[in-house]
């Protein structure tokens, strides 16, 4: 799956001016990069073309997806863990953690909490340990979360980044009802892997790498792959996970629905996590969130709230269509927040003040989980995204999702400015589907609520 001989091959290869042109057309016209092609992209070293390749990533992105950001926050249910992750607050010997497993109780708490700040879309975590070893507590903790309301709003999708699965677990977690499967490789460089995991699970650098495999397997078509920034090469991480890209499109037909790209940070007890051993400054990191906008043009780029709030205001034009907002990593963050959280974050600011941000960029934040809950996954949601389509689609939703967060949460200032924004995007929307949508966004102003297309 990782050919560690051709990746080293390939970072030694010279940037030519008009092969990175080409390339740049290929990326316009919304087809996905080889190999070969990131490769001559991440050796560019003339500032002037990284400046066509930003534009080009904008370009990308806007054509696919619109100026539509999507929000979701992390709830964290369990810190126990098994493995020795050098990098990792929650690794099992680190004292200075205080171990913590929701219960069902607090978990609808949680949620809760979550909802009354106007969030819809939940990313589910728990350290890689179970009670009593049983995946059951994973399987209870989201049919809860599916369970609590807001007078008419809910949780209306929750992905999940726990431990790699059987296929029999898989099976499992499909059948209560998930979104995207989550599991970051975190390094793809073998060597390093196996210095940084010391023990557990985790330990087992092929298992985790066929998890995805393991997980399409079960019927799982939504998967979500990422990369911990700081732990090797960044050229070399990114070349690997083209790699794992193309396996799983070779064997399955479709790769990963969305890739988080985190660079690691500070987390309690972890000497590591302070000093990176390949730390990634912010010029660089734009140019990782530009070349994966442009390699795999059709997939979703996330951004977490590690980052700052300058560095996720750039990132919003780089190639970014989705990212955290609100968030707490610690289980019981949002209710309670006694227990210390897995890493540092970059960005505290609340979800009302990240939605302000996103529209003075003069985006429309979304919540939208149509695509979810019609069908359009794996292939399905492919065959809109590839060609371009699915903005189509991204645009009416996120004006419904929207509409109902200024009417529900938003604060007096983010009401005035997102009525302005909507109003101004209703003119993007296609003249055949204009009044259907003004028609449907009176019905949310009149009580309405979880329209879609």
């Amino acid at each position: 799956m990782i050919d560690e001989n051709k990746i080293e091959t390939l970072l030694k290869n010279v940037s030519d001016p008009l092969a990175v042109r080409d390339i740049l057309k290929k990326s316009k016209n919304l087809e996905r990069l080889s190999l070969e092609e990131t490769s001559i992209l991440l050796n560019t070293v003339d500032e002037k073309l990284w400046e066509e390749i930003f534009e080009a990533a904008s370009y990308v992105k806007t054509k696919i997806y619109g100026n539509r950001l999507v929000l979701f926050a992390p709830l964290y249910i369990s810190n126990l863990c098994k493995n020795e992750c050098l990098y990792c607050g929650f690794r099992a010997s680190n004292k200075d953690v205080h171990r913590q497993v929701l219960t069902q109780e607090e978990i609808h708490n949680e949620t809760l909490a979550l909802l009354k700040t106007g969030q819809k879309r939940i990313l589910l975590v728990s350290g890689e340990a179970y009670p009593n070893g049983k995946l059951d507590y994973i399987i209870d903790s989201i049919k809860t979360v599916y369970s609590v309301q807001d007078g008419k709003n809910n949780i209306r999708r929750l992905n999940v980044n726990i431990a790699p699965l059987t296929t029999e677990e898989f099976i499992k977690i499909k059948e209560a009802d998930i979104g995207t499967y989550q599991l970051f490789q975190e390094t793809y460089h073998k060597p390093s892997y196996k210095k940084l995991h010391t023990k557990g699970p985790k330990s087992d650098y092929d298992y985790r790498l066929q998890t995805i495999d393991r997980a399409f397997e079960a019927g799982i078509d939504d998967v979500g792959i990422g990369i911990l920034f700081g732990l090797y090469d960044y050229k070399y991480e990114i070349l690997s996970l083209v790699s794992h890209i193309e396996h799983l499109e070779a064997k399955f037909g479709m790769g990963p629905h969305t890739i988080s790209i985190p660079r690691l940070e500070p987390a309690t007890g972890s000497d590591l996590a302070s000093n990176p051993p390949y730390p990634v400054d912010d010029e660089t990191f734009k140019k990782i969130i530009a070349i994966l906008r442009l390699t795999v043009p059709y997939t979703g780029l996330i951004l977490s709230t590690r980052e700052n709030p300058k560095m996720r205001h750039e990132a919003m034009n780089l190639g970014i269509s989705q990212i955290s907002a609100g968030s707490k990593t610690n289980p019981g963050g949002y209710s309670s927040g006694k227990s210390v959280e897995q890493f540092s974050l970059g960005d505290h600011r609340s979800l009302d003040e990240v939605i302000l941000d996103i529209c003075s960029k003069d985006a429309i934040p979304s919540f939208c989980t149509s695509c979810y809950r019609l069908g359009r996954t794996g292939l399905d949601f492919m065959e809109y995204a590839k060609p371009g389509d699915i903005r189509k689609k991204c645009l009416p939703n996120a004006l419904y999702t929207f509409q109902e967060y200024i009417d529900d949460y938003a604060t007096e200032e983010t009401k005035k400015i997102g009525m302005k924004m909507i109003k101004k995007q209703l003119l993007d929307i296609p003249e055949s589907i204009r009044e259907r949508v003004i028609t449907n966004l009176n019905k949310i102003k009149k009580g309405a609520r979880d329209l879609y297309e």
